[in-house]
This record gives structure tokens, C-alpha cells and sequence, in this order.
């Protein structure tokens, strides 16, 4: 179906891409303007960003850039400010933020698991706290997070901040369903699994514990039930669902887009 979103205004954080290809946040970026939406295209790196613009643009779509870093409250006020003087209102935040260290709590600085649960947890309270507002005055509004199946088990390296960060956002978005449910608002976290995106080759593969990037490539077909990891477009059509008027009675849960990696014992 064509126009899910139209006459819609979206805001996407994290839309830009840490290489060349699709993250996550990109191709929810680029799906929800082909079904309509106008966007808000926001990345703490303006040339990610601006290349997500390109995409929607170059398809007739309607966007903005806007460079925020959504551990800063002011950043994040000014985001959410501009995108509401641009867009008239916002009807629906995408936040796609998130990034993970390895570690257990004796060898992670004090300095690195603080700035983990600012990344991951306190950037959906700051985004949550500017956007609301407009939310509660049009009646309406959608907010859906992306965790990680990280936060919900060891899957065999350590990254204590990042899997307690990404397991706090899941309750947080569960309490703002409930308390905003009656206004009109909509709160679900996406949980994606193992997903091929630039990420995974830029800044994963990289990590201290983790397996290279063609281990990381080739590990699902034994891991995971379907046998594949996954593409940003999953997370995308996820997010597009989430977002619509097909999903007007789904709040404070989880969907997992993990190939079934979860419903396994190990």
C-alpha cells in the first residue's frame, strides 16, 4: 500500500549512515517519505545526513537536514523546535540512536558506562521530553525506539553498559505508553537482531572481543532460525508498520526483528 504516511511529518534520528549503503535509520528515513511523510532527517554528522536528503529528495520527497546530538538537551530542544517550525507539527519520531562498547563493569571506565546510558537511554528522555509536548497538543503522535536484542540476552561478549542502556529503554518506553496512551500517543520499541548494515562493518567489527567482519557475516546462518542476517529495510518496514494507522491499536510492547534468534535456548 502507497501513502501510509501521507500528509504525515516524521522525525528520524540517527538517519544519517556511519559508511556507504543502508543503516537503519537511512532506509526508515527514505521509506517513510516514499509512503508520504515529510522528514526530518537529523544526524549529529551533517554530511550523513545531508546524503539521506539526496535519496528522498532525488525521489520527489520532502525533507530537512538537521544536525542535533541527542545527548544534549539543548541540541535536542533546538531539533525538535526547527522541525516543528518547518513541518507544522510532528506526528511521528523514529529514534534510531544507539552504540555499544565492550566490556564488563571492572575493566569498562566509570567515564565509558555513563556515556553509554546517555547514548542509548538519556537520548530517548531528551527526545522524549521536547517532542511530547507537541504530540500531546495535536492529541496524537507515535514514538517508537530502537533497542537491541542485547539488552535482553548475553549473547556471548560483554558490553554491560550498552545491554543495560538498550534493556532500560524498553520499561522507559513501556511507561511512556501508559502515561501518554490516554492523549493519543503510541510508544513501541523496535528490537532488531543481527543486522547488516555499515555499522557492523565501520564500527562493530572493530570492537575489542568481536569476531571480524567476515565471522559477523557468516554467524547467523548458524545462530539464527532463518539462517541470514538481516538488512536495515526489516528494521525499516518495522518501523513503517509501527508508524501507520494499521498499528493504532499496538502500544508499550516490543517487536522483535531478529529472524528468531531469540525464541532460541542458545
Amino acid at each position: 500500500m502507497a501513502g501510509r504516511l501521507a500528509g504525515k511529518a516524521a522525525v528520524v534520528t540517527g538517519a544519517g549512515s556511519v559508511g556507504p549503503g543502508w543503516g537503519n535509520g537511512r532506509a526508515t528515513a527514505v521509506l517513510f517519505a516514499r509512503q508520504g511523510a515529510s522528514v526530518a532527517v537529523v544526524d549529529r554528522d551533517p554530511a550523513a545526513a545531508a546524503e539521506t536528503a539526496r535519496l528522498i529528495e532525488g525521489e520527489g520527497g520532502r525533507c530537512l537536514v538537521l544536525e542535533a546530538d541527542v545527548t544534549d538537551a539543548a541540541s535536542v530542544a533546538a531539533m525538535a523546535q526547527r522541525s516543528l517550525s518547518a513541518l507544522g507539527r510532528i506526528d511521528v519520531v523514529q529514534h534510531n540512536v544507539g552504540g555499544s562498547i565492550t566490556g564488563g563493569p571492572v575493566e569498562m571506565s566509570v567515564e565509558d558506562f555513563r556515556a553509554q546510558l546517555d547514548l542509548n537511554l538519556t537520548s530517548a528522555f531528551l527526545v522524549a521530553k521536547a517532542v511530547l509536548p507537541a504530540m500531546e497538543g495535536q492529541g496524537a503522535g507515535v514514538i517508537t525506539y530502537v533497542g537491541s536484542i542485547g539488552g535482553m540476552r548475553h549473547l556471548g561478549h560483554d558490553h554491560v553498559g550498552y545491554s543495560a542502556s538498550k534493556a532500560g529503554l524498553v520499561q522507559f518506553a513501556r511507561q511512556l505508553a501508559v502515561r501518554y496512551g490516554p492523549r493519543g500517543i503510541r510508544v513501541n520499541t523496535i528490537i532488531p537482531g543481527m543486522i547488516d548494515t555499515p555499522l557492523l562493518e565501520h564500527r562493530v567489527s572493530k570492537q575489542k572481543g568481536r569476531a571480524d567482519l567476515a565471522t559477523l557475516r557468516t554467524e547467523a546462518q548458524r545462530r539464527v532460525p532463518l539462517g541470514r542476517r538481516g538488512e536495515a529495510w526489516d528494521v525499516a518496514h518495522a518501523a513503517l508498520f509501527l508508524a501507520s494507522e494499521e498499528a493504532k491499536y499496538i502500544t508499550g510492547t516490543e517487536i522483535l526483528v531478529d529472524g528468531g534468534l531469540m525464541a532460541k535456548s542458545a
